[in-house]
């Protein structure tokens, strides 16, 4: 971990407005779809009806002969020119100790489609409507297989294969903890409490669909792709050297704004790669813009995991043993993180921030003829926070304890930090007992009772909802590089390979520019998005800020000891005597300066630069309480969230409100997991819920006011700003919070479980059968 200065650590908090609001809110936004046509061919791609079929013929004789058409590819085209695939990370073991196997991705499908949306042909033409005609000319017979969607289903024997090498449809399995020991536990348990739970397959909801756009540079002859990626270097890495088999240095990535990325944005899609395969074979600039149907059934969709955890109690409510089963879906290819996130990710938090003495996980990866499963915002994490709150709400119904008791019971104390969980991950710091008895006070705990009376004179159901939620941050990458400039026209230039895709980095990534080399906002540029002049990492697994914001301290300390040595000679004074503060270098204890830009006016290209590394020492665990509470119409089976609370650590936030409004998105987020929102397929592999009219997500007047609190009691200790990663914490602490409040309602009909999403037809449904069952 980087040690820095005093001055650098950035604890002023100050809630700067946005500084990209200005730019975005009056339509000078620089989007994919804003740049010019200037002559350039669009692409279409003609996708798969079915889930699973052998292609027996493809006659694009009628296509390539229509006006405007410049080209027809298949997935035998791309063979033939020796395209690659798109690469997965393929570490994990199947459940018999082989190597897991997994079908090639290919940009275009070649003799079998594995999911209905696959790409199947592409159409280059000379307008997006003649392109998107052509592809109708194409005449494709397939011999139709037996198909399979449900993950759970696909293990069973008998049930079709995606991918003959795996005949059990089981991509990978991990095992972690003591099975005899677990056991044994629960065989001794004054008390068992049991879910059979699902986080279902969602899919990602950016303002802005995928698009994307590639050219070859006249001058250099090097292809550039225009793309909504948050991970522009690796992006650039797979495409050049996976996809095209060319050297990376001849790609450049270039990334503008993002209209929103959650996860989704950060691996290659088959689209890009076809829009790039076009420029090269053309020589000509080409673009691709997806509808939104593109996104419900050619995009990667996130959770899909389906589980049973069990809890074995004592009878004071202590958890003596920890027992989950877990399938997740991948769909029918991996994206990059399809297996990561179900056996690795949601394990590392599935205990919570609790202090559970036995553990034992079984998970399983699973192919299904349905679109591949990637990165959605928690990615894996809020499955597994989801399985450990729904069990302690319902252990502390069942044995009949206060929600809040029980969790105090089993929460990790402070003084066991630095704690190792059952995974092996540590938590470096943490008061979650603190956490939740301010979250109690500022939601008036005590005061529910007689708000739950009100709403039952009113005819209404009314329950409360609670979680103590903990996440892991940081994507395993735990360094990030940037390039510093101080510019003799007085500009400060920050080069970052993080990026920007609505958190606000270029406001933070300012302000602490600004407080550390004392210099105004309006003469700093942020630059991300440029694989020529940065390639770090990338933004994920909210490590922008923690990670990426390392990196900045480090650069701008080392801009500012650059600038001392080279003033010194300017000043004929020993580097020792030389002070920085707001843009100036003085001798101590004289009035002989020079300034910062004036340095730079010196130095070769005229700026005075620095290359600089961050690291930190490992991840932060942002951590918090959520308290909501819920009514029910019983006639209807609607739910409306009426109160919701939270408090967040998330160490130092320098700036409170963009951390707030991250807390706010990803609550809303996670109120659209628990009740509305729920990919559905048919049993032939059809997407039923391909258009909003049929996949529901929360609106404006669905999500209450949410008291966001952020408490800087306890900093992180795994990085120099004393920072955690907050864009996903949301996200993670709002479903099962509100899956609690609502399953607390139902619970006075005797309905103990549901799955989510906890829709009005499901509510209604349920309480129908519990007054049957009571008469």
């Amino acid at each position: 971990m980087n040690i820095l200065p005093a001055n650098m650590r950035f604890g002023a908090g100050q809630p700067i407005k946005r500084l990209e609001d200005q730019r975005l809110l009056t339509g000078k936004g620089q989007f994919i779809d804003d740049k010019p046509e200037d002559g350039a061919l669009w692409l279409h791609v003609l996708r798969s009806p079915h889930a699973h079929a052998r292609v027996t013929s493809i006659d694009v004789k009628t296509a390539t002969e229509m006006p405007g058409v410049e080209a027809v590819y298949t997935g035998a085209d791309l063979i033939a020119d020796n395209i690659g695939t798109l690469p997965t990370l393929a570490v994990f073991q199947r459940p018999d100790g082989s190597p897991m196997t997994v079908p090639p991705r290919r940009l275009l499908a070649h003799e079998i489609v594995r999911f209905a949306g696959e790409p199947v042909a592409a159409v280059v033409a000379t307008s997006r409507v003649a392109a998107q005609t052509a592809t109708e000319a194409i005449s494709v017979e397939y011999d139709v297989l037996p198909s399979v969607v449900d993950p759970v289903a696909a293990i069973k024997p008998g049930a079709p294969v995606v991918w003959p090498d795996a005949p059990d449809n089981i991509v990978a399995a991990m095992n972690y903890g003591d099975a005899a020991a677990v056991e044994a536990a629960f065989a001794k348990a004054a008390h068992v409490v049991s879910l059979d739970l699902v986080s279902q397959r969602l899919v990602p909801s950016a303002m802005e669909p995928r698009s994307s756009i590639a050219e070859i540079e006249k001058k250099s002859g090097r292809l550039i792709l225009h793309v909504q990626s948050q991970t522009p270097g690796s992006t650039r890495d797979v495409l050049a050297e996976a996809v095209l088999k060319r050297p990376k240095e001849s790609v450049r990535v270039l990334v503008g704004d993002i209209g929103g990325g959650f996860g989704q944005k950060t691996n290659l899609y088959p689209e890009d790669g076809l829009v790039a395969y076009a420029a090269v074979k053309l020589e000509r600039k080409v673009r691709w813009r997806g509808d939104r149907t593109d996104e419900f059934v050619g995009g990667t969709h996130g959770r899909d995991l389906t589980s049973s955890g069990e809890f074995a109690l004592d009878a004071k409510g202590r958890v003596l043993a920890y027992r989950v089963r877990s399938i997740g879906g991948t769909g029918a290819y991996m994206s990059g993180a399809a297996n990561i996130i179900p056996l690795v990710l949601g394990p590392f938090v599935q205990s919570g921030v609790y202090d559970l003495p036995l553990v034992h996980y079984e998970v399983k990866s699973v192919m299904t003829n349905t679109a591949p499963v990637g990165a959605y915002r928690g990615a894996g994490r809020p499955e597994g926070v989801f399985i450990v709150e729904r069990l302690m709400d319902a252990a502390a119904r069942q044995i009949g304890m206060d929600p809040r008791t029980i969790r105090k019971v089993n929460y990790i104390k402070p003084g066991q930090l630095p704690y190792t969980n059952a995974v092996g991950q540590v938590y470096d710091s943490g008061s979650f007992a603190h956490m939740l008895d301010r979250a109690a006070k500022l939601a008036d705990w005590d005061g529910f009772a007689a708000r739950k009376k009100a709403a039952k004179k009113k005819g209404l159901l009314y329950g409360r909802g609670l979680t103590s939620y903990i996440e892991w941050t940081g994507g395993r990458a735990h360094t990030e590089k940037v390039s510093l400039h101080a510019t003799a026209e007085g500009r400060i230039v920050l080069h970052s390979g993080t990026q920007a895709m609505g958190q606000g980095l270029q406001t933070t990534y300012t302000q602490m520019l600004a407080e550390s080399l004392g210099v105004a906002m309006d003469s700093i540029d942020i630059v991300q998005g440029d694989t020529d002049l940065a390639t770090g990492f990338g933004s994920v697994g909210s490590r922008s800020l923690f990670v990426g914001g390392t990196a900045l301290a480090v650069s701008s300390n080392d801009l500012i000891a650059k600038a001392r040595e080279k003033a010194s000679h300017m000043l004929e004074a020993s580097i020792e005597d030389i002070e920085y503060g707001n843009g100036w270098l003085t001798v101590a204890g004289t009035d002989r300066r020079v300034g910062l830009f004036e340095v730079a006016k010196n130095e070769q290209g005229a700026r005075l630069s620095v290359d600089s590394e961050g690291e930190v020492d490992g991840p932060s665990w942002p951590n918090g309480a959520h308290i909501c509470e819920v009514e029910i119409d019983p006639e209807t089976g609607v739910t409306r969230v009426v109160q919701y609370t939270t408090v967040d650590d998330v160490g130092v936030a320098v700036n409170p409100m963009l951390v707030a409004g991250q807390v706010h998105g990803g609550v809303a987020q996670g109120i659209g997991q628990a009740l509305y929102e729920g990919v559905s397929y048919d049993p032939e592999g059809q997407l039923l819920t391909a258009t909003y009219q049929d996949y529901c997500i929360p609106r404006a007047d669905d999500i209450p006011s949410i008291d966001v609190t952020l408490d800087e009691s306890v900093l992180c200790r795994t990085n120099p700003l004393g920072a955690k990663g907050c864009g996903e914490s949301g996200a993670i602490g709002g479903p099962p919070c509100v899956a609690n409040g609502v399953m607390d309602a139902l619970s006075d009909l005797g309905i103990k479980t549901l799955t989510t999403p906890l829709t009005p037809m499901k509510v209604w449904q349920a309480v129908r059968e519990a007054h049957s069952a009571a008469k």
